[in-house]
């Protein structure tokens, strides 16, 4: 079943200068997450769950691991409708320019939209966390006669300064927008809740940057050039001209645009009961069926592990740590609050030996590894010690990364055995 009334437009974001360097050869879409998926599998995976299943992902920057991707992955039947399509900023007689925001990108693809028939557009955000019923939104939204909706979080005062805030009369229709608040304004900015919110102190409404625009809406207000964003100009001024719903979302939901937010929602997977699902019937995330044997596991003390298929593990303890595909941690080694991408394939001895490198892919031998990220196909040495924290001053090498207190091993890195980050 496809639910032929939507078409879905997922956002990729610029780039993405906030996650680098996991962005710095790769589009935030594609930066890997939860040891064996994609960022964009997540707001794809949410439109299949809801019949949704015509979708354009739209970036600009460092398409080529996101379009492999996305063309391994999502395959439908010929005799269907459905497709997942990536599409780059591209010159055109009309426009030479990059997207200059995210109401630009739409714009400058609007004439790959109009190809196909749709009642709303469904413009997502790709890289955010969620798991959603994009059903229930689209029928509050037809219920309800509005022209746009718009996806709200209840967050609390503290929270609510670093979002755009939404005002709602009874019937959850917008009257107002403010765009990160300063904390001084905001009791009067509170909005209905529902009472478990309201017992959180979850009293503000803010902006998912998940939107549905009525198709002949949205071809309207995409005549006008002059508007950029949807967040900062769409939006404020559409509000006060065409009926705008909040539609409020209550589950779990997080923006994962830097380093420290992304770190956490890794390692949150870990959690006895994650506030991140990936053990649904109803609400499964789907990404590239690989062909890969189970783990091995020798020897290893694991304390609230996620490990990924295909894993080759020796260690003496993994704490609170998300091993990705393929990955190898060698004897003796440590590893905690750690999330470890893995490797796009195996190597053998003799390839090892070829190269002239000390080490496979992966963790060597008698490490310790604590508040770090490994990015794809790096090797670590043996008796590497690296021990983020906030101690640690933000930095950057040739091979590693310091934000915040985590320190980012960059992808195809080789840090050489005995080296000391601490």
């Amino acid at each position: 079943m496809i639910n032929n009334k939507v078409l879905s437009i997922i956002l990729g974001g610029g780039q993405g200068s906030r996650l680098y360097p996991l962005t710095e050869n790769r589009s935030k879409p594609a930066v890997p997450i939860a040891g064996k998926y994609r960022l964009v599998d997540i707001p794809i995976s949410n439109c299949i769950n809801s019949d949704i299943k015509r979708m354009f992902v739209l970036t600009q920057f460092n398409s080529a691991s996101l379009n492999k991707h996305i063309q391994n992955t999502y395959h439908f039947s010929f005799f269907s409708s459905a497709f997942v399509d990536v599409l780059a900023a591209e010159q055109t007689i009309q426009s030479g320019e990059w997207f200059q925001g995210t109401a630009d990108a739409v714009r400058q693809s609007m004439h790959h939209f109009l190809q196909h028939d749709f009642e709303y557009a469904l413009i997502l955000s790709g890289d955010q966390l969620y798991q959603m019923d994009f059903n229930e939104m689209i029928e509050a939204h037809e219920d309800s006669g509005a022209e746009i909706s718009i996806a709200t979080y209840p967050v609390i005062a503290k929270d609510a300064t670093s979002f755009g805030i939404m005002k709602t009369d009874e019937n959850n229709i917008i009257e107002s927008f403010i765009e990160k608040p300063d904390a001084s304004l905001l009791p009067d900015w509170t909005s209905n809740v529902s009472e478990e919110m309201n017992n959180q102190g979850r009293h503000y409404l803010a902006s998912m940057g998940i939107y549905i625009f009525n198709r002949d809406l949205l071809i309207e207000l995409m005549k006008d050039d002059g508007t950029v964003d949807f967040g900062k100009e769409i939006i404020p001024e559409a509000i006060n001209k065409h009926k705008t719903l909040s539609y409020q979302y209550e589950g779990y939901w997080t923006d994962i645009g830097n380093i420290d937010s992304f770190f956490e929602a890794n390692l949150g997977l870990t959690d006895a009961i994650p506030k991140f699902n990936l053990y649904d019937n109803k609400q499964r995330i789907y990404t590239n069926a690989r062909i890969l044997p189970t783990s091995k596991i020798s020897g290893t003390l694991l304390e609230k592990a996620v490990i990924s298929d295909g894993c080759i593990v020796h260690a003496a303890k993994i704490e609170r740590s998300v091993i990705g595909l393929r990955s190898r941690v060698g004897a003796e080694s440590t590893v905690i609050n750690c999330y470890m991408m893995g490797n796009d394939r195996y190597e053998s001895l003799e390839e090892v030996q070829q190269h002239k490198v000390s080490t496979f892919m992966g963790i060597g031998e008698r490490c310790f590894i604590k508040n770090a990220i490994l990015d794809k196909n790096c090797r670590i040495g043996d008796d590497v010690r690296i021990n983020g924290g906030k101690k640690l001053k933000d930095q950057e090498t040739d091979t590693y990364f310091v934000k915040d207190g985590i320190v980012v091993v960059k992808k195809d890195a080789h840090i050489p055995s005995g080296t000391i980050i601490q």
